[in-house]
């Protein structure tokens, strides 16, 4: 009878499209929810990436470009007002309030110094968000897939006792399969959640590095037009 049992096992089809197919309703949709999750995660995975290299690679260009001596006046010229890049922003935001604080006499608006902070604030907190949305996606998959995988699996687990209690039959061949469906689903579930509790972290204080460079230039262009406003 064990002999007979096991041959039985053996015949059944254990491949990933054979257990998804067996599958009950429920467990299917968790299923598909999680790969959803999972391309969804690896998209924005993607993008931030191409997305933080492309503004690390900016701001170093814009920084020589910044420091290179020439004159800021002639710098944001340059640019223009409506830049591409996000350290550019930031800049022009300073200049365009340097440039609306002073009176046609050539005198300055009191209070100039604090609108220009305010101005390349407002700029590096658009800057900001941009960086750092989608990423609430992946923290999201990291946290609640596991759950769901394993919501997946216990409702799989009920569903294999039940078709056991039904066919009064509890050979490997008969429970074998049922466990392993709903497994299946606690496996996608932890497929999903680890790369994106990985790349979160991992993300995450990339964006912080990019955010703190653009602060620092706004704390040292403000600086520098401070010492024009005293002088």
């Amino acid at each position: 009878m064990e002999t007979e049992a096991l041959a039985m096992a053996q015949e059944i089809d254990f491949s990933l499209l054979a257990l998804f197919a067996r599958a009950s309703l429920t467990v299917k949709l968790v299923m598909l929810m999680l790969v959803g999750a999972s391309i969804w995660s690896w998209a924005i995975i993607i993008q931030k990436t191409i997305t933080y290299r492309m503004a690390r690679r900016e701001a170093g260009i814009f920084d020589r470009a910044f420091w290179s001596g020439e004159p800021l006046d002639e710098l944001f010229e340059k640019i223009g007002s409506a830049p591409d890049g996000a350290s550019e922003k930031v800049f022009a935001a300073g200049m365009m309030e340097w440039r609306r604080s002073h009176r046609q006499d050539g005198g300055l608006i009191a209070g100039a110094q604090s609108r220009i902070d305010r101005a390349m604030d407002v700029a590096i907190a658009r800057e900001s968000e941009h960086l750092t949305s989608g990423l609430g996606v992946l923290a999201t998959t990291g946290a609640t897939a596991p759950f769901i995988g394993l919501f997946g699996t216990v409702w799989g687990i009920k569903t294999a006792f039940e078709e056991i209690a039904i066919s009064q039959d509890t050979s490997l061949a008969v429970v074998a399969p049922g466990i392993a469906e709903a497994l299946l689903a606690t496996g996608i579930g932890l497929l999903a959640a680890i790369p994106a509790v990985i790349f979160y972290n991992k993300l995450s204080g990339d964006a912080e590095k990019i955010i703190s460079g653009y602060e620092a230039f706004a704390d040292e262009f403000s600086t520098i037009l401070s010492r024009q406003l005293d002088a």
